[in-house]
Order: C-alpha cells, then sequence, then structure tokens
C-alpha cells in the first residue's frame, strides 16, 4: 500500500520497514508488489463497479497524457467520473481513433454507458464516438473537462518518484492497481469535516485490511 498510494521508491519504503522493525530488500517490496498488488486493485475495483454503475447523472470525464517508456512516446488514456474516481486507465503506442475506439469499449464493457462524456477537442474521440453510436453524449469546451486534468497529478508524482517507466506492460499493470487504491482511499477532504473525513479514511482502512486478511 506504500509503495502503490505514496510517491516512495522500493528502496524509500524498505526503510520505512526498517525503521517500524521489519528488515526486508527492496525486492522483496518488489516481489510483494507484483503478486499482491493486482489481485488487491481486482477486489476494489469488483466492489465498486455495481456501485458506480447505479447514477443516473453519470458524466465520464476522458482524457489522454504523454508517457515516456524507455524515451518512446507512449499515451496513457484515463476515464474519470464526475467524482472523481479513475475508471479505467489504458496505454497505446499512438493516439488515433483505433486507440480511442479500443479504449471506449473496455471501459463500456465494465461500466456500461454513461449519460454524458466530456473530452478535449482531439477528433479521435469524436469519431470513436460515431462509430459506437453515442456521439450525442459527447461534450467540449473549455474548463469542462478539470476533473480529468486533475486526476492525472498522483500519477505524475508516482512517475517522478519510479524515475519513470521501462516497459510497457509494467506501467499498464502500474496504472490499474494505482487507480484503484487511489480511489479506496481518496476521501476528497476539502469537501468534508474534519469528523467526516476521519471516518472515511477509517473505512478505507479497514476495507483494505479486510482485503489483506483474506
Amino acid at each position: 500500500m506504500m509503495y502503490v498510494r505514496f510517491p516512495l521508491s522500493l528502496r524509500n519504503v524498505e526503510d520505512l520497514l526498517h525503521e517500524r522493525g521489519i528488515a526486508v530488500s527492496h525486492e522483496t517490496i518488489r516481489f510483494w508488489w507484483n503478486r499482491f498488488g493486482p489481485l488487491f486493485a481486482s477486489e476494489i475495483r469488483k466492489r465498486r463497479v455495481q456501485q458506480l454503475r447505479s447514477y443516473s447523472n453519470w458524466r465520464w470525464h476522458l482524457d489522454e497524457i504523454f508517457v515516456k517508456i524507455n524515451g518512446v512516446q507512449h499515451y496513457l488514456w484515463r476515464a474519470v467520473d464526475h467524482e472523481g474516481e479513475v475508471l479505467e486507465s489504458y496505454v497505446t503506442k499512438r493516439r488515433d481513433r483505433a486507440a480511442a475506439l479500443k479504449f471506449l469499449k473496455i471501459t463500456m464493457k465494465r461500466y456500461g454507458q454513461p449519460a454524458a462524456i466530456v473530452t478535449d477537442k482531439l477528433r479521435s474521440y469524436g469519431t470513436a464516438m460515431k462509430v459506437i453510436g453515442n456521439a450525442a453524449k459527447q461534450e467540449t469546451g473549455r474548463w469542462k473537462n478539470n476533473r480529468a486534468e486533475n486526476s492525472h497529478l498522483p500519477f505524475r508524482r508516482r512517475e517522478r518518484a519510479m524515475l519513470r517507466f521501462r516497459r510497457l506492460r509494467s506501467l499498464q499493470k502500474f496504472v490499474s492497481v494505482h487507480a484503484s487504491i487511489l480511489n479506496l482511499f481518496n476521501s476528497e477532504r476539502s469537501l468534508y469535516s474534519r469528523t467526516n473525513f476521519k471516518l472515511n479514511r477509517a473505512a478505507a482502512l479497514a476495507e483494505w485490511r479486510g482485503l489483506c486478511a483474506e
């Protein structure tokens, strides 16, 4: 959890555990991450899908960011709902209609249809939505997609801490796990009183401990 949730390297986590009296190497932490990270993320996502589908006014915000893998530019497509939940993350080598279409199909297969989809003015979104048949649901405009833009910040902090990525497969794996754990612990403290924030944080931690116990 510390490695994925916070902008820490494997050696940073090793030092923190050592301070708590737990002597493990950073390679052990890497093994834990590779073995259990996807399992926990999958279970978190499974528990939230049905809850997310129940919104009648569900709005998606789609955006793509540039990510370099071994010096080669790739594209990370991300879908965020109107409450800041990261729905899907998908890495591609190109930013064309085929990539946008596949990303939309993957997201809709898991979460269903939203009431509206907010995007930037990239033409790939419009052509892909015409193929799917939901072009009427697309919304574009200045400042409308700030929800997606702000959701990139936690990933960018992790990217800097990890000194970028070396393989497309490892990036895809990491962003999927990172999104699920971020959703679990993201309490949006600025929108709640201190009392409610503490309750939400305690509930998230209890759910995480339940996953670890299983």
